[in-house]
């Protein structure tokens, strides 16, 4: 960003600050950059900005190869919208076209000397020659001087000369091609096909309102010393008013730096079709901005730049009011349909989905498990089948006496297993007694035993009749209805269960005091001995371990 300077007599366009993402400005003494930090904007700058667009001359794709160009088609356009009166024409061309010094420049000529710069001696010299051969410049303010990207400067490829418009050829020694050469240390910032945008603001006399353009070039072009380094140009932002308002033009200037320099509006301005497209993009800057309380928080504090950047994704995303509406009900209609719980209304249908689904997949199921990483996931789901079998197969024996029991529930295990692996298509749901096994087998174990059934018969046949059902249920789609078994179902079974643990442990508890009863102290003798004699006529010997209680002919107990 460059501004309108008054330097004795003459005045120049001096660099004021610049934006590779984060704003850097020049410090109050002019002679360094000051550290990159992230540009704090009034909100008041952002409106005035958009009335700028809004009012101003907006220009896109002009074919311009140079500053002159360019400042003829703005002024034109300006005076045919009645922004400017004919009569500055002449005046507001020689001002756009003054020299642009940087601060490099400045810190050259404070090492070297108060000498001329090659190139100003260069637009010196062509506009003299110029001059001398018509009086075009006639209308031009005394004492001005033109900036060479006013006019087309080529280099030369066979040697070090600056070829001018009309022809003359100047020789340049090297010294002077020294001079010539560029901020190196800032080009290493900018990477590689990266375009300019030059924002000129400024306070003039004998204008009475201020004036805006605000230009996309169709091609980006180098505009000479318009850039403090030779990138191409393909914005330029022109704002210049009445005097007295030089800081509200330096904050309007901060904020279309700000705004190009945003990744979204920098889309927008690239391709936006017309004011209204810009218009839209400060829009969407001021509802993703955040505002500050100006007794909270001192401005003249600059924030550093953050380690990094965060995406500016949801800002391209179109606002809720141009979405789509989305029919929620369409959308869990079509997630149960991909998931297998929507009724096909066939025979099998449901089952046949589910194999065309997983078809695709069935044998990668198994074959991608035969990894040695996975050697730490079969021995941790052989132990989570085991584990359960085993602990609910020691319950299920007591439970029906041994009918039953561990050894059973590892044959079942096993077979099942393998047979729901191989053709479920799921290898890896895990299968093996569960608490509400335990108590079906209790409650029917009970039942066949209080109506004299036998229990294993009546086991077959209730195998028999559950894979039946189960047919039926597959062939009619009736997993479908899953979708309506909500967490209270499942919680409430869940429930359920738990209480008849609870109330099993608590029965056992009581079992055990009725088996075993606790004899109190005092009310009978705790200590029992018994042995027996032989009988009068009978042998000396007797194995007294071998007779039983009954063949005891004298009990006697003992204290």
């Amino acid at each position: 960003m460059e501004e309108l300077f008054l330097d004795g007599n003459e005045m120049e366009w001096r660099e004021t600050a610049r934006w590779i993402k984060f704003e850097e400005d020049v410090e109050e003494g002019g002679n360094r950059w000051s550290k990159p930090h992230v540009a704090t904007l009034s909100l008041h700058s952002l409106f005035e900005l958009r009335s700028c667009i809004l009012n101003g001359t907006v220009m896109l794709d002009m074919d311009a190869n140079n500053l002159e160009q360019i400042a003829d088609l703005v002024l034109d356009s300006m005076i045919s919208q009645n922004q400017l009166l004919s009569d500055f024409r002449d005046r507001m061309k020689d001002i756009l076209l003054r020299r642009h010094r940087h601060l490099y420049e400045k810190r050259h000529d404070n090492n070297k000397g108060s000498r001329i710069p090659l190139i100003r001696s260069l637009a010196d010299i062509g506009r003299v020659h110029s001059s001398s051969k018509s009086n075009s410049s006639a209308g031009q303010v005394e004492g001005m001087t033109q900036s060479p990207s006013g006019s087309s400067l080529h280099r030369n490829q066979s040697g070090g000369h600056l070829n001018v418009n009309d022809g003359m050829t100047v020789s340049t020694s090297t010294a002077e091609m020294q001079q010539l050469k560029t901020n190196q240390h800032f080009m290493k910032k900018i990477p590689p096909g990266a375009e300019a945008s030059n924002i000129l603001v400024g306070e003039l006399d004998f204008l009475d309102r201020t004036i805006s353009a605000f230009v996309r070039l169709n091609q980006a072009v180098i505009l000479g010393d318009l850039t403090e380094v030779p990138v191409p140009t393909r914005f330029i932002f022109i704002l210049l008013g009445p005097q007295g308002n030089v800081s509200r033009y330096h904050e309007i200037g901060r904020a279309i730096a700000t705004l190009l320099s945003d990744e979204v509006f920098h889309d927008v301005a690239y391709k936006g079709r017309g004011k209204q497209d810009l218009i839209a993009g400060v829009d969407e800057f001021l509802d993703a901005v955040t505002v500050l309380p100006p007794g909270e928080w001192d401005p003249s504090i600059r924030i550093e730049p953050p380690q990094k950047i965060p995406s500016q994704d949801h800002r391209k995303v179109a606002p809720d009011s141009q979405k789509e509406e989305i029919d929620e009900k369409w959308e869990e209609e079509k997630e149960r349909a991909q998931s297998g719980l929507k009724r096909t209304g066939r025979l099998f249908g449901g089952l046949m989905n589910d194999i065309k689904r997983k078809v695709p997949w069935y044998w990668s199921d198994f074959k991608d498990a035969l990894a040695l990483q996975c050697l730490a996931s079969f021995i941790f789901l052989y132990f989570a089948c085991l584990t359960p079998i085993i602990t609910f197969g020691g319950l299920l024996g007591q439970a029906t006496e041994n009918r039953m029991a561990a050894i059973e529930s590892l044959c079942s295990g096993c077979v099942c297993g393998i047979m729901y692996a191989l053709f479920s298509g799921q290898p890896l749901t895990l299968l093996s007694s569960t608490g509400p096994v335990l108590v079906f087998e209790t409650i029917v174990y009970s039942f066949c035993t209080d109506n004299g059934l036998d229990y294993l018969s009546l086991r077959v046949w209730i195998g028999v009749w559950t894979g039946f059902i189960l047919i039926v249920l597959v062939a009619t789609d009736a997993s479908a209805f899953v979708c309506y078994i909500t967490r209270f179902t499942e919680e409430n079974f869940a429930c359920l269960i738990s209480l008849i643990f609870i109330y099993k442990a608590i029965e056992n508890i009581f079992q055990i005091a009725i088996d075993y009863p606790i004899s109190s102290p005092g009310l009978e003798n705790l200590n029992y001995t018994c042995f027996c004699s032989p009988p009068v006529n009978g042998s000396a010997f007797y194995n007294f371990s071998a007779l039983p209680l009954e063949n005891c002919t004298d009990r006697k107990s003992v204290v």
